[in-house]
C-alpha cells in the first residue's frame, strides 16, 4: 500500500511540474493582427492555417483582432511561418504570444 501511495504521489507531482506545464501551454499561440475587420477575413485565415498539419484548431476574434492557434502535439509552428502565412494573406502581425 505504501508503494502505491508513493507512486501515486510521484505521478501527481510530475503533472504539477512547471516544466511540464510550459510544454503543454506552448501548444497555444496568440497572434494579434491588424486588418481583420470582417467574417470573410476570419474565414480566409482559418482556411489557410487549417491546411497546415501542425495546426489542430484556430479561433479568430475580430473584436480583439486576435488569432488563437492550437498546435498539434509533437508539432512545431514557428513565428516566421505564422508571420508569412498572415502577411501573404494581406494582414499585418503586430505581436505573437506563446502562453507559458
Amino acid at each position: 500500500m505504501k508503494i502505491f501511495l508513493i507512486i501515486l504521489t510521484l505521478l501527481f507531482h510530475k503533472n504539477l511540474d512547471p516544466k511540464n506545464k510550459i510544454e503543454n501551454d506552448d501548444k497555444k499561440i496568440n497572434v494579434f493582427v491588424n486588418g481583420l475587420v470582417c467574417d470573410f477575413c476570419a474565414r480566409s485565415i482559418e482556411k489557410i492555417f487549417k491546411k497546415d498539419d501542425s495546426v489542430s484548431d484556430i479561433e479568430v476574434n475580430l473584436e480583439k483582432m486576435l488569432i488563437t492557434i492550437y498546435v498539434n502535439e509533437n508539432k512545431i509552428l514557428n513565428d516566421k511561418t505564422i508571420k508569412k502565412l498572415i502577411n501573404d494573406s494581406g494582414y499585418d502581425v503586430t505581436e505573437i504570444y506563446r502562453d507559458q
